[in-house]
């Protein structure tokens, strides 16, 4: 799962409109997360939902729209979960889209035991990041405490025993693109929008 849905306020422009070079960062993120063997990825869009599906190539993905992106990251995790409606997947990996450094290996790393009661979550730094796991024993807990901008971390720390915390510093980088230094340290790019998208 790759939320992409939000305004990026920060950013000068919605998270799914970056791009590194001539590629949308989501497709970038599709790439990833194909490469590393997820049989099937959700895509969550939000803000600018019409013009990311115009500018990226998002034909090997399920898409969603989350109409309450505004809200936070919850409604996003809550609406990428109810899209998995295939009784056959056992766990999701999420990630955020605006992770330009992470990679193939990472997600696989983090993805490596996808059973259903599994949560696994990528450290950097000794410190929690994405990509994170969630078995679907898992799912429902999580859409039901998932809230504003903390998406899952409240049912993480309610089952802070049971998580599993995998070392990515090796394989990825976790940084979030979050600031106008950081897209820039990163050669990303928002382009221009187009009024009423």
């Amino acid at each position: 799962m790759i939320i992409a849905a939000g305004g990026g306020r920060r950013l000068g422009g919605p998270e799914a409109l970056l791009h590194q070079g001539d590629q949308p960062l989501v497709d970038r993120m599709i790439d990833t997360m194909t490469e590393a063997g997820c049989a099937q990825i959700v895509v969550v869009l939000g803000a600018a939902a019409d013009q990311v599906r115009q500018t990226a190539d998002l034909t090997r993905a399920t898409v969603v729209v989350n109409r309450a992106w505004g809200t936070g990251v919850g409604s996003s995790i809550r609406a990428g979960l109810a899209a998995l409606t295939d009784q056959r997947i056992e766990a999701v990996v999420v990630v955020p889209v605006d992770m330009p450094g992470l990679t193939p290996a990472a997600v696989r790393r983090v993805a490596a035991l996808p059973y259903p009661d599994v949560l696994v979550c990528a450290t950097y730094d000794g410190l929690r990041g994405y990509p994170m796991l969630f078995g679907r024993r898992h799912w429902s807990g999580i859409a039901t405490l998932a809230s504003a901008d903390v998406g899952a971390r409240p049912y993480l720390l309610a089952h802070k025993d049971q998580i599993v915390d995998i070392s990515c510093d090796s394989v990825a980088d976790g940084s979030r693109v979050d600031t106008p230094e950081l897209m820039a340290l990163y050669g990303l790019t928002v382009p221009p929008q187009r009024v009423g998208a």
